[in-house]
């Protein structure tokens, strides 16, 4: 079998290793690159937890050169639960540690990404002492993901200490463009020369070049790093990976290159572009969406559990969580409730359209509940998700003045799952989007979405087949296009037509075998 290594910071395989989309990837990518022959390890921090949570055997302790030091590290392994070819590398060290599925810290606004850049900057080096100390064995191909392994790609390529990576091709997948870790050059604790001293003496201009960050003068962009110095690039939609190739406008509500748009067109003119749709995973039987929805009491149930189970550590209850237990015996009083759901990161790429003003002065979200409340008294809205928390607060709000909308603000992968199977309509009105997993997950169980037409969700979605899309030339105008797009669907429900967009939505595959085998012959070959 080829062999392929997985780097990455995330890992649904593994529970409490989970933030985004990155993370089921990761998690569901081995098993199906193993039906196509290949062998799919993946090595990914600790977090100072994974270890002992899972039983992984400590086989190596070892050094690092880090900063003006040599830092202690462990190296522990498993065998992948889906992959019996399969293996996970976890490292732990100082400075790794984490909170169950909170991977990341949250810096200062004055010092963006820098915890998790240091913490990577670490986690790079150590996963290049050990492929290149045999403590992991060396794969055929390096496959990176993300910003998270731009160091990783600025050692293989420039620190003589790690010449022998260099022999190994190695890919990277962008999952989401817009996060690039960018940090300073030096002067700073965070800083390409805080981490790698005299690696940072060392290089010339051009190698600087391929590292400097095209917006913020002085500054190391991980992300463009490993853009610049692996052999291949892959986006995880097609739509994506063109839209990639043009130049951001936000005043436009276009999310494109971000900056790196020239360094990826390079790719594309060398033929390492390629744009892979990620998957999903089906039963067998293909029975998704045909059974076990949940009745709306059973769905009120899981929620008071979500609300209850949060509390378990807290001396106060929050204000939002208060709010959406005391909304549902009102929400629900009813079996037949319309509800349309929307389950995601809270963050401006998912619902920064949502929060447009319109010229009344109310909100796009608070003009949709007002649209439903006109349509039947007991459509509502669900939105689970957590994230920002201005964005929290903001929603909060809304929901304290607003009866049908039901604001649940954490992540609950229980709740999200019962969300999708009892949804009438899945709403994901996302500025740009990847490749997307929500709307795949909504459809598998037989609810249809009504999506912003860009990145994965065009890949996935087709308008008046499995779903319904809206587009708009600002971001104001996107949120008029969605409110004009549910007014024409709501008299729909329950129709012939409603009915065949569900019917087509559950058939709709976007499983993991075929996309491994783009995998193959696209990304690894």
């Amino acid at each position: 079998m080829k062999s392929v290594l997985l780097l990455a910071a995330e890992n649904a395989a593994l529970k409490g290793a989970k933030v985004g989309g990155m993370a089921d990837v990761i998690g569901d990518l081995p098993a199906a690159l193993e039906q196509v022959d290949i062998a799919a390890s993946v090595l990914m921090p600790g977090y100072g937890f994974l270890a002992s949570r899972h039983g992984a055997a400590l086989v190596a302790e070892f050094t690092v050169p880090f900063r003006d030091g040599h830092w202690s590290m462990r190296l522990s392994i498993l065998p992948h639960p889906k992959a019996q070819s399969a293996r996970i590398y976890l490292i732990d060290g100082p400075s790794l540690d984490a909170a169950p599925s909170a991977l990341y810290h949250q810096s200062s606004p004055l010092r963006p990404f820098a915890d998790d850049a240091d913490r990577f900057a670490l986690f790079g080096a150590a996963a290049a002492t050990a492929l290149c100390n045999g403590l992991v064995p060396m794969p055929d191909v390096l496959h990176l993901h993300d910003w998270h392994l731009g160091a990783f790609a600025l050692l293989r390529a420039f620190d003589p200490r790690y010449l022998a990576l260099r022999d190994t091709p190695a890919v990277l997948t962008v999952h989401n463009l817009a996060l690039q870790g960018t940090r300073p050059l030096a002067q700073e604790s965070s800083s390409l020369a805080a981490w790698f001293p005299a690696l940072f003496a060392s290089l010339d201009g051009a190698q600087l070049a391929l590292l400097a960050d095209r917006r913020y003068g002085g500054c190391i962009n991980p992300l463009r790093a490993a853009i610049n110095l692996v052999d291949r690039v892959h986006l995880v939609s097609p739509h994506y990976c063109e839209e990639v190739l043009l130049p951001s406008r936000p005043e436009a509500g276009f999310i494109g290159g971000e900056s790196l748009e020239l360094d990826l067109a390079r790719h594309r003119d060398r033929g390492t572009l390629v744009g892979i749709l990620n998957g999903c995973n089906y039963d067998n039987d293909g029975a998704e969406g045909q059974s076990g929805r949940p009745t709306t009491s059973e769905l009120v149930r899981t929620i008071k559990r979500t609300l209850i189970r949060v509390q378990a550590h807290r001396r106060e209850v929050a204000a939002v969580d208060f709010i959406a237990a005391a909304r549902l015996p009102e929400l629900f009083d009813n079996e037949q409730a319309f509800v349309i759901s929307s389950v995601g990161r809270l963050t401006a790429q998912k619902v920064q359209i949502l929060r447009q003003r319109r010229g009344s002065g109310e909100t796009v979200l608070e003009a949709l509940l007002a649209q439903l409340r006109d349509w039947r008294p007991d459509a509502r809205l669900i939105m689970l998700g957590s994230g920002d928390e201005g964005i929290g607060r903001e929603f909060q709000a809304i929901a304290a003045l607003q009866d049908n909308f039901l604001f649940i603000n954490h992540y609950d992968e229980a709740l999200s799952e019962a969300l999708y199977l009892r949804g009438d309509l899945f709403l994901m009105p996302s500025s740009f989007e990847p490749c997307g997993i929500s709307q795949m997950l909504a459809m598998r169980a037989g609810q249809p979405c009504l999506v912003h037409a860009v990145g994965g969700l065009v890949d996935t979605v087709s308008h008046g087949h499995n779903g319904w899309s809206f587009q708009g030339e600002t971001p104001l105008a996107q949120g008029e296009a969605l409110l004009a797009r549910l007014a024409e669907l709501l008299p729909l429900v329950g129709s012939d037509t409603w009915r065949r967009v569900a019917a087509n939505a559950v058939a709709s595959r976007f499983d993991w075998p075929a996309q491994a085998r783009q995998y193959a012959n696209k990304l690894y070959s």
